[in-house]
Parts: structure tokens; sequence; C-alpha cells
């Protein structure tokens, strides 16, 4: 017999999280019943004026899942593959876009109204879960048997990583500078030195976080505590400065830093967006003079998840990224590790752990 609730962590609003019964509706037609192995904590899902904004909903957009039924025809578009069966392991995008509107059209997936419109059913921070039609058809994908469960999880961080590295223009031999080393700047290291970055500076305060830049591939890590961020740049790259900076982030002071950094020609990536009502002075005449370009890079769409399954898949170093692990009914303690951005880095729930 099928489940009709559900466990799920929920966000209520003024930083309480709940573990509630929620009830689950049918499965339609074209749609897919889960049960969640595991599922990973967005450190976005801890900016309290982002998700105050958006309370009450059900957390958790990185999970790993076992099929349990599917509804009538529930398979990935063409030509991706066969209808999807119960039993089989996936992972399962939170959004996904129509394909067909003219956003779509030119790649811009998370600019398609259906993409910002569409979520499982509670959260991927639950025991069961429903996956819309849409998503089942164009970002549901099949994992691996060599890929285990906490690897998976990062499927949809590792995702918008690769986006924002492709916005960057990197090449090969470029000198690219990660500033704010949490999982998602050390993503950054990893996939950077994997696609050739010549030189690859890491930057936080954090002497643990520096160490782990270090094994996961970063030439040098800079102690922003230790001296100020631009003064070591140019130190380490001949005075220079980086053709490429990730601005891990949602602050000015670290926008700031990525301008003084900043190589003639080069790209400031904006990865995390300021608060609402916040703005940052762009240095526009010292920015046309260098050629400098700034853009922002804002989630990931289906090409993108495809790419960082095949990427892990592959062999993507990203062990030592996981610190933490806890049963759903631990979750507000996992995600107060999670704000805090200290010691944890990528947090994982199990939600059928007791």
């Amino acid at each position: 017999m099928l489940p009709k609730t559900t466990r799920a962590a929920v966000y209520e609003g003024g930083g309480t999280i709940a573990v509630v019964d929620v009830p689950l509706p049918d499965v339609a037609p074209g749609e897919l019943l889960v049960r969640i192995s595991a599922c990973g904590i967005c450190p976005g899902e801890t900016v309290r004026w982002y998700v105050d904004g958006k309370a009450p909903f059900g957390l958790g957009h990185e999970p790993v899942a076992i099929i349990e039924a599917c509804g009538a025809g529930a398979a990935p578009a063409r030509p991706w593959g066969k209808p999807f069966s119960p039993g089989e392991r996936v992972f399962v995008h939170h959004h996904a876009p129509c394909m067909r509107c003219r956003r779509c059209l030119r790649g811009d997936y998370v600019q398609c109204a259906a993409w910002r419109s569409a979520k499982l059913l509670p959260g991927g921070m639950a025991q069961f879960a429903i996956v819309p039609a849409d998503n089942v058809s164009f970002d549901v994908l099949r994992i691996p048997e060599d890929v285990g469960d906490e690897t998976a999880t990062l499927v949809e961080p590792l995702a918008t990583v690769i986006k924002s590295i492709r916005r960057s223009g990197m090449r090969r031999n470029d000198r690219v500078l990660v500033i704010g080393l949490g999982v998602m700047g050390l993503l950054h290291v990893a996939v950077a030195r994997h696609q050739g970055a010549e030189f690859v500076l890491g930057a936080d305060r954090i002497a643990s976080r520096l160490e782990r830049a270090l094994q996961l591939g970063a030439h040098a890590a800079l102690d922003v505590s230790s001296a100020p961020l631009p003064e070591q740049v140019f130190a380490a790259t001949d005075g220079e400065g980086a053709d490429i900076v990730i601005v891990g982030p949602g602050t000015r002071e670290a926008l700031d830093a990525a301008a003084a950094s900043v190589a003639p020609g080069g790209t400031i990536v904006v990865f995390s967006p300021l608060a609402p009502g916040e703005s940052w002075p762009l240095p526009v005449h010292e920015f046309f003079f260098k050629d400098v370009s700034v853009v922002a890079s804002y989630s990931a769409g289906p090409s993108d998840t495809r790419a960082a399954l095949k990427l892990l898949a592959g062999g993507l170093n990203v062990r030592p990224l996981v610190t933490h692990r806890f049963g759903l009914e631990a979750v507000a303690e996992a995600y107060r590790l999670v704000a805090e951005a200290q010691e944890a880095l990528k947090v994982v729930v199990y939600p059928g752990a007791r």
C-alpha cells in the first residue's frame, strides 16, 4: 500500500524548522512517488532573508531517491531513455523547465516560468515525495550503481558550479580565484582544476576549509584574516590578478575584494545574491578600461545536472566534502551547523534513519 502521508522538514519562518506529517496526493499520470534515501542541505536554505520570504515551505532540494510508484507514462522525454520503474535509484531535480518556451530554446532554463514554479511535494527533506510530471520528463536521472548516495546528493550543487564555470568563460591556463570555501566554493576549486585551470586560489578565513581546498586541488589557500585579499592575490599571480573570480559569499565585502583582485580582461562571477534592496557600487570606470566582465550564475538546468552526474560517475573527488550526517528528526541541528558556516561542509540527512 502506498503511503498517504510523509514525515517532512518544514521551514515555518523566523528560524523555526519542524518535522511534521504532511499529506501525500495520489500519483497522477506522468508523476513519480519516491522514497528519499538521502538529501543534502543547501547553504542557501540557511539564509534568513531568503527562506523567510518563502515560508512556510518544505525544505530540501538535493535528494537521492528510490522510485516507489510510477504514474501512467512516467518516463524521461525522448531521447533520454525508457520509462521509469519502481525500485530504480534516481536523482530528482526540484525544478524543471518546459523545454518549449523562448527561454528554454535559448538555454536559459532557470528563467522559464515552468522551471520557477516546479517543485517536489513536499520537498526533498522528507521520507517520501511526489515528483511532478515535467520534472520526471526533463530532469530525473538514473544513478549508476557505482555512485553512492552521498556522492549523488552533490549532483544538484555540482550542476550549479558547472554552470557557473561555463558562464565565467574560463579557459585552460586561466588563473582562478574562489572567494569563500564552503561546499560550493570547494566544488568550484575541484571543477576549475578538472577543467584545466593553470592556477587555482582559494580564499577563506577558516583554517579547515583552507586545508580542504588544498586537498581538492587548489594551488594556494589564502587566509583573508591574515592580510588584505587583493594583496595576496597579486603576490601569488606575478602582480596580474585572477582571470576568473568566483564570489561565493553574498556580501559587498566579497564583491569589493573580487573587484580589487580581478586581472585585466578578467571575469567576476556573482554566485550568490545580495539581500533584497542592497546594491553594489560597480567601479564602472575601472572595469571599462580593464575590460572586466561581471556575470551572475543562478542555479542550473537539465544539461548541467547531466554533466554533473557524468563528472561524479567519472570519479571527481568529492569525498572530502561530506562532514556530517543526520536522521530526519535531527534536521534542525543539521541546518544549524550549516548556518554556522564553520567546520560543517556538506551535511547529509537520511530521512529513513532513526
